[in-house]
C-alpha cells in the first residue's frame, strides 16, 4: 500500500512534504510509512479519499482495479478542478485569515462526524476538552545518582547533606 500512496504522490508531482500537507497528515507519518516503520492506517486512506475523491479505494487498499474510478479522467491534476489551472498549488486553495473582519462565532466542543464515503468511516471521535490543572507538589530532591557501565558495574553517588 505504501507504494500505491507514493505512486499517487508522484503522479501529482508532489514532494512528500507537500503531499502530507495536502492530505492533512504530518510529514513524519508519511515518512514512517515510506520507510516501512509503520503501516498505513484507515486515517491515511480517509485523508487521501477526502482530498482525491476519484481515487479507487480498492486499488489504494488492495491493489485491485485501476488507480482512478472509471468516470473520472486520471490525467487531470488534483489542483486543476476542471478550470484548466493545473499550475495552482494546494496552498493557494487554503483559506486566508481575514483580520479585518468582525469576530466569528467560536466552535462548539462537540465531536464532528465525517460522512461515510465509499465504506471508509472515521473510527475515532475527536474529543476536545479545555481546562487548566494546577497541582501543588513539594520540590523534589536528588537522593542518589547511579551510573551503569558496559562492564556490568555501577557506581552510586549520594549528595552531601548541608
Amino acid at each position: 500500500m505504501k507504494d500505491r500512496i507514493r505512486q499517487i504522490m508522484e503522479s501529482q508531482h508532489m514532494t512528500q512534504q507537500l503531499f502530507a500537507d495536502y492530505i492533512g497528515q504530518s510529514p513524519a507519518t508519511l515518512s514512517s510509512i515510506f520507510t516501512g516503520r509503520t503501516r498505513p492506517t484507515l486515517n491515511i486512506v480517509e485523508a487521501i479519499k477526502k482530498k482525491i475523491p476519484n481515487i479507487n479505494t480498492d486499488w489504494l487498499m488492495f491493489g485491485s482495479g485501476d488507480m482512478y474510478l472509471a468516470q473520472n479522467n486520471p490525467e487531470q491534476d488534483l489542483f486543476s478542478e476542471g478550470d484548466g489551472n493545473a499550475d495552482a498549488h494546494p496552498t493557494d486553495q487554503n483559506p486566508m485569515l481575514m483580520f479585518d473582519e468582525g469576530p466569528i462565532q467560536a466552535p462548539q466542543n462537540t465531536p464532528q462526524t465525517l460522512p461515510n464515503i465509499n465504506g471508509v468511516r472515521n473510527t475515532h471521535q475527536e474529543i476536545v476538552t479545555t481546562g487548566v490543572k494546577i497541582a501543588d507538589k513539594p520540590q523534589r530532591k536528588v537522593m542518589e545518582i547511579r551510573v551503569f557501565y558496559d562492564d556490568q558495574t555501577w557506581e552510586t553517588f549520594v549528595p552531601q547533606k548541608k
